[in-house]
């Protein structure tokens, strides 16, 4: 599991959804969750959050000039690549810290990936976690 620690910039609330802004170090994560600063009180600006998504939620790609909805974009640095038969994990670098994907060993050959490689990290609002600090 991916976990950093940020704080709440901003919430924005319809029904029982929340879009939550969350500032970790010089970059800023959304994320959607079935619940509102009534239901949870923790959801409200200026509170420290804990900010986690899964290994296997986190797309790679080159760094290229495509638009694409995914709001949570990292640009990193390949770290280490381990194969297994059908899965990799990739270990990226970016400044908030170590950041880590699951992704298939094909990908990696498709993506040409190994240490020093400059890629674009991404990961769904709906895939990002959030828990009170």
């Amino acid at each position: 599991m991916n976990t950093f620690q940020g704080r709440i910039t901003q919430v924005q609330t319809e029904g029982s959804l929340s879009l939550v802004d969350v500032q970790v170090g010089d970059l800023s994560f959304t994320s959607i969750v079935i619940e509102t600063p009534e239901s949870a009180p923790y959801l409200k600006q200026g509170s420290s959050i804990e900010v986690m998504f899964k290994e296997t939620e986190v797309s790679i790609s080159r760094p290229v000039e495509t638009r694409v909805s995914l709001q949570n974009k990292l640009l990193c640095r390949v770290l280490e690549v381990r194969k297994g038969k059908l899965l990799a994990t990739v270990t990226l670098q970016h400044p908030i810290g170590i950041i880590e994907s699951v992704i298939t060993v094909r990908a990696v050959g498709q993506l040409d990936l190994k240490p020093g490689v400059e890629v674009l990290a991404m990961i769904k609002t709906n895939e990002i976690m959030l828990s009170a600090s």
